[in-house]
């Protein structure tokens, strides 16, 4: 590979003050441990600021539950709720460049893709805006002399606990349904990115200041999750978690919450077969199985990490995949070149490449990558080369364990029956590509593979409109769409009796 020196661009210095946290509506100092975040294309210290604790969650809920329960909040009507929505996004809009930096600075994606994301999140905020202002409530189908409807409330103070690859669309994603619902939200970003976290609860607190809301209606509690998410999970003032992550963590929490009886939605892990058919279309399908797997450098629950090609057609995809994964520009965020950014940190980055060894133990080949790039440009960085593997059976750790990385191993299938079997032999079931000229083949495989999300010649495509989880491992619930609101509210029925005589009984 060519190494060109990337152009690195300074990164902007935070807006709020760096040793600050949002608790309820208030700035200042975490009572946990340091919270240390860094520029993974350097490896630069960017900010270290005193994290939230338990004590600190503790006041936050009480305070959330208070802000909740506020007259001016809670009898706020679904117009009122859809202004600040808007009045957000507009915030989102204004700052959307320094908000995109920030969010390169803290995680290493592509400005790019940074500037994509802020502009998703600045999307839902004003879909879900949309959507709660024009949600119907129901008048049901009456079984005698009343009449009986159905109306939403909401829980009053929910969690929400997201992953460190894409901060500001996944807040987003649980930030605004929550609050169009009615609710007061403690959100809880990763301890490895948590300034765009950060800067987004700066918009909100000022925009719930200039609506006259109450500020209390959002913290934003950095810190490890052994500590904050457990006290986030456990405390009795939270009716409801919202997790984005791991298997394993999601896992513990539905734990908890079984223990309280309380909803969870949980979007986790992932494994996801892309699927070439002998008839697709070449250029098509390379460009979306790149795009699938290094496009933020693989870290993304629903990579196309595990690739499926038919047999006949299966050495000749390979060598135009690997020949073009060669000549992918790594980099960078800040680099307007840049394809394949470094790796969030440099911890996430040895565990990547264990992986390969791992897949190397088992027989792969390594047909590119398998490394970090060579020269000083990346000596300092978390990078790593985006890596296509090959020889290895479904059943290997390497085709069966979530990587979260820029790393794709390649298997061939023989029919149709092969190719579900293969793909369905996976604990995950979060997302699926396939690519055909075969409308009904495409019809078919959809509707066996299992996959909470399914696309046909594209990959990664979002609407704020479309519901959004996964199956088995990954995940319980769905986000996003208009019933997205209805999971954080409690569904009431009002029954009125029309009679105006007794009840039999009581004669």
């Amino acid at each position: 590979m060519t190494v060109e020196e990337p152009a690195q661009q300074p990164v902007p210095a935070p807006e709020s003050t760096p040793d600050e946290i949002l608790v309820a509506g208030e700035w200042r100092r975490g009572g946990g441990d340091p919270v240390e975040t860094t520029d993974p294309a350097t490896g630069r210290t960017l900010v270290t600021l005193a994290g939230a604790d338990a004590g600190d969650v503790d006041e936050a809920a009480h305070r959330a539950a208070r802000a909740a329960a506020d007259p001016v909040w809670r009898a706020l009507p679904a117009h009122g709720r859809a202004r600040l929505l808007h009045r957000i996004a507009e915030a989102v809009d204004t700052g959307a460049e320094r908000l995109a930096a920030l969010q390169t600075a803290d995680t290493g994606k592509a400005l790019t893709e940074t500037r994509a994301l802020v502009a998703s999140a600045a999307a839902t905020f004003r879909y879900t805006a949309a959507a709660v202002e024009t949600a119907e409530e129901v008048l049901t189908p009456a079984r005698g002399d009343y009449l009986t409807m159905s109306r939403y409330e909401p829980i009053g103070v929910v969690g929400a606990i997201n992953p460190w690859n894409s901060p500001l669309a996944s807040d987003a994603q649980k930030l605004a349904p929550a609050l169009a619902a009615g609710n007061a939200v403690l959100l809880k970003p990763a301890a490895w990115t948590p300034l765009g976290s950060l800067a987004l609860g700066r918009l909100i607190t000022r925009a719930l200041t200039e609506l006259r809301l109450p500020a209390g209606l959002l913290s934003v509690l950095p810190g490890p999750g052994r500590v904050v998410g457990d006290a986030l999970v456990r405390h009795p003032q939270v009716g409801r978690i919202s997790f984005t992550g791991g298997t394993r963590t999601g896992r513990a929490i539905a734990h908890a919450a079984a223990e309280k009886l309380m909803p969870v939605s949980l979007e986790l892990g992932g494994k996801s077969p892309t699927v070439v058919l002998a008839d697709a279309d070449l250029e098509q399908a390379l460009a979306g199985v790149l795009y699938g797997i290094f496009s933020s450098t693989g870290q993304s629950c629903i990579a196309g990490s595990r690739l499926f090609v038919a047999r006949e057609r299966y050495q000749e995809f390979l060598t135009a995949l690997v020949d073009r994964a060669r000549k992918l520009r790594i980099g960078p965020g800040t680099d307007p070149g840049t394809q394949v950014a470094p790796l969030v940190h440099h911890a996430h980055r040895d565990q990547v490449a264990a992986y390969v060894d791992l897949a190397r133990a088992e027989g792969a080949r390594v047909l590119c990558g398998g490394t970090v790039p060579d020269g000083d440009a990346y000596r300092d960085g978390a990078y790593y080369l985006p890596t296509v593997l090959d020889g290895l059976p479904n059943s290997a750790r390497t085709c069966q364990e979530e990587i979260f990385g820029p790393v794709l191993v390649a298997l061939p299938f023989d029919d149709e029956d092969d190719l579900v079997h293969q793909a369905n032999d996976s604990v995950y079931g979060l997302a699926c590509g396939i690519w055909t000229r075969d409308h009904r083949a495409a019809w078919r495989l959809a509707r066996r593979i299992d996959a909470g999300t399914v696309w046909i010649n594209t990959y990664k495509q979002f609407s704020a409109a479309t519901p959004f989880g996964g199956m088995k491992d990954s995940g319980l619930g769905r986000e996003k769409g208009r019933d997205g609101i209805r999971a954080y509210q409690r569904q009431k029925s009002l029954y009125w009796g029309l009679s105006e005589a007794p009840l039999p009984w009581a004669r």
